[in-house]
C-alpha cells in the first residue's frame, strides 16, 4: 500500500496502475472488452480519517468492485464553522494507514490543505472557487445552523474527483443530506463518476458509526442510541399506515423527549433525493435527525418507503434464474421484469438500425432515446411482450442472430445506465420480480428481498446439455461446457460494468440436487417470512 501526500504523487501513482491493469490486446474480440475494463476501475472511498468499521464497509464494497481502491484522508477546513471542531477533529493517520493495509486499500491519498490550495479558514473567509450546490438542497436540515457547510463539502469533493477521476465513489447513508447533494453535483456537473451508497453501520445499541463518536463517554453513548430508537418508532408509525408528516415527527419527538440530556436541532421528513420537505410521504420520505449530547453533534437518518416489496434474484449464468424468477412471480402474482429481454430488445434495435457493435457512440445516443416497454404475457412460457419504441419484438428477439450480439451491446457502459434508469423507474412501485447479476447490488440495491441462486459449475454444465439435447442442438461434452461456464464467471465477475456480485444482505440458495420448484418454494417461503417482518 502507498501512502501519498502530493498531487504530483497522486497523478503518477495512478497512471501507472491504469499501465499496469490495461490487460487488453487489441486483437482481443469485442466480448472481451467489459472484461477490460474492470482491470483499469478505479474506486474512491472519501474519508476525514479517524477510520471506523463504517468506513470499512465502503472499502470493502470499494475492493469487491474495483481493481484499484483509493481512500483520500483529509479534514477539510472549508467545511467546518469559525466556532466547530475543525482542530480537535481525530487526526489519527498512522493508525488509519494500519487500518486501510488490512483492508487491502492500494493507496491512501492524505494531501495538506496547502497542498490542495485550501486555506485553513471556513468557506466565508476563503477566496478559493467554490462550488455551491442549489440553495434549497442546502439551507435546511444540518445546513440550517452549519452555514457553507455543504459548499466546503462540494468544493472538496469536486476536487478529489478530478484529481483521481474514480469510475465510483463511496459513501455512507448516515448522512442523507451529503449523499443527496453529492448525487447532485455529479448530475448537474456531468461528472463520469458513479455514487455508491452503503448502507448505515450501527453499533449493538444502534448508534450510527461516526468518527465523532471518539468523543462520547461510555454513558453518552447509550444515551445517544435514543436517536436510532426515535427513528425505529417512526419506521412502525410508518408500517402501521401513517403518512402525515407531523404525526411522524411527533413519535420521534415523544421517544427523543425520554433522554433529557439529548438537545434536539431538527428533526425533519424530506423527499430523501430533493430533499424537500414532505407534508405526507407518498412514496419515499427521510426522516433526519441531528442533535447534541455535550459538546458533540450527531446526526442519523431512515427512509420511509411505501411500495410492494422487490425482489431481487442474482447468480451466475446458468443457475436458473429466468425460470425461477417467472415461477416465483407466478406464485406470488408478482410482475416479473425480464431484464433480459431488455438487452435483447435493444440489440435488436441496433442491429436493425445497422449500427456497427464497436460505434459505441452511436449506440449511447440510441440506448437514451428508446422506450422500452413490458407487458404481462399470457402463460409462464411466454410471461412478457416486449415493446421497443412501440414495436412488438417479443419473438424477434430470441433469434439466434440477436443471441450472438447481446453479450457484446449489454457489455457497453452507456447500455448499461440507460436500460437500468428504466428498470429503476419501474422499481419504484416494487410489486416485482427482476433477475440477473447486478440487480440486488446495482439496479435494486434496496430490494426487500435478495437472493443468490448459485450451483457448481459441473450441476449447470449438466443441465445445460439437458437443454441442448431438448432443442434437438448438436450435443458439446459436459468437459467443453465447464470450461465455458467457468470462463464465463470469471468474466462477469471480474467486469467493470456491473460486475456479478452476491449482495451482502443476500441470501445464498445452492441449487445441485434442486428442481425448479422445489427452489421457487424455498424462495416463495423466504419472501413470505420477510413481508411477516416488514
Amino acid at each position: 500500500m502507498r501512502l501519498l501526500t502530493t498531487i504530483a504523487a497522486l497523478r503518477c501513482y495512478l497512471a501507472k496502475r491504469r499501465s499496469e491493469n490495461q490487460l487488453c490486446q487489441w486483437s482481443e474480440p469485442l466480448s472481451n472488452e467489459a472484461t477490460c475494463w474492470y482491470q483499469t476501475a478505479v474506486g474512491l472511498v472519501p474519508t476525514m480519517g479517524a477510520l471506523h468499521q463504517g468506513h470499512l464497509s465502503l472499502i470493502s464494497r470499494a475492493r469487491r468492485e474495483n481493481a484499484t481502491v483509493i481512500v483520500s484522508i483529509f479534514v477539510n477546513p472549508l467545511q467546518f464553522g469559525p466556532n466547530e471542531d475543525y482542530q480537535r477533529y481525530p487526526r489519527t493517520l498512522e493508525a488509519d494507514g494500519q487500518f486501510c493495509e488490512q483492508a487491502g486499500v492500494d493507496a491512501i491519498f492524505a494531501p495538506s490543505p496547502e497542498e490542495l490550495g485550501v486555506p485553513q479558514k471556513s468557506i466565508q473567509d476563503s477566496i478559493v472557487t467554490q462550488v455551491i450546490p442549489p440553495s434549497a438542497m442546502i439551507s435546511r436540515l444540518c445546513g440550517g445552523s452549519r452555514l457553507g457547510h455543504f459548499q466546503g463539502v462540494a468544493t472538496i469533493v469536486t476536487k478529489l474527483f478530478t484529481l483521481v477521476q474514480p469510475d465510483r465513489a463511496y459513501f455512507g447513508q448516515k448522512d442523507g443530506q451529503q449523499l443527496a447533494i453529492i448525487r447532485k453535483l455529479v448530475a448537474d456537473l456531468n461528472l463520469p463518476t458513479e455514487i455508491v451508497a452503503c448502507p448505515t453501520v450501527r453499533e449493538a445499541s444502534g448508534l450510527a458509526l461516526s468518527s465523532r463518536n471518539q468523543y462520547l463517554t461510555a454513558t453518552e453513548k447509550q444515551q445517544a442510541a435514543v436517536l436510532y430508537r426515535g427513528l425505529r418508532q417512526a419506521e412502525a408509525a410508518f408500517k402501521a399506515g401513517i403518512r402525515n408528516t407531523s404525526t411522524l415527527i411527533a413519535v420521534v419527538e415523544q421517544e427523543l423527549a425520554m433522554v433529557t440530556t439529548v438537545l434536539v436541532e431538527y428533526i425533519e421528513l424530506v423527499e430523501p433525493t430533493t430533499l424537500m420537505s414532505l407534508e405526507e410521504v407518498k412514496e419515499e420520505g427521510m426522516v433526519a435527525i441531528a442533535a447534541r449530547l455535550g459538546s458533540t453533534r450527531l446526526i442519523d437518518n431512515t427512509i420511509l418507503r411505501d411500495r410492494s416489496p422487490v425482489i431481487a434474484i442474482d447468480g451466475p449464468a446458468g443457475a436458473g434464474k429466468s425460470t425461477v424468477a417467472r415461477q416465483v412471480a407466478a406464485n406470488l402474482g408478482l410482475v416479473y421484469l425480464d431484464t433480459g429481454a431488455m438487452y435483447r430488445a435493444f440489440t435488436w434495435l441496433v442491429l436493425q438500425e445497422e449500427i456497427a457493435l464497436d460505434d459505441e457512440c452511436a449506440i449511447a445516443e440510441l440506448a437514451n432515446n428508446c422506450v422500452i416497454e413490458l407487458t404481462q404475457g399470457e402463460n409462464l412460457q411466454s410471461p412478457v411482450r416486449v415493446w421497443i419504441n412501440h414495436t412488438d419484438v417479443t419473438q424477434v428477439i430470441r433469434t439466434p442472430r440477436v443471441t450472438s450480439k447481446v453479450s457484446a451491446i449489454a457489455a457497453q457502459s452507456a447500455v448499461r445506465e440507460a436500460l437500468v434508469k428504466q428498470q429503476q423507474n419501474w422499481g419504484k412501485k416494487g410489486g416485482l420480480v427482476a433477475e440477473g447479476r447486478d440487480i440486488g447490488t446495482h439496479v435494486f440495491p434496496d430490494a426487500e428481498v435478495k437472493i443468490f441462486l448459485t450451483a457448481s459449475v459441473s450441476e449447470r454444465a449438466r443441465r445445460r446439455q439437458q437443454d441442448f439435447k431438448k432443442q434437438g442442438q448438436s450435443e458439446v461434452s459436459l468437459e467443453q461446457l465447464e470450461k465455458d461456464i467457468a470462463e464465463r464467471d470469471w468474466k462477469d465477475s471480474t467486469r467493470k460494468v456491473s460486475p456479478l456480485q452476491k449482495a451482502a444482505d443476500a441470501i445464498e440458495m445452492q441449487t445441485d440436487g434442486l428442481s425448479i420448484s422445489e427452489v421457487t418454494a424455498k424462495i416463495v417461503d423466504f419472501y413470505q417470512q420477510r413481508l411477516s417482518q416488514l
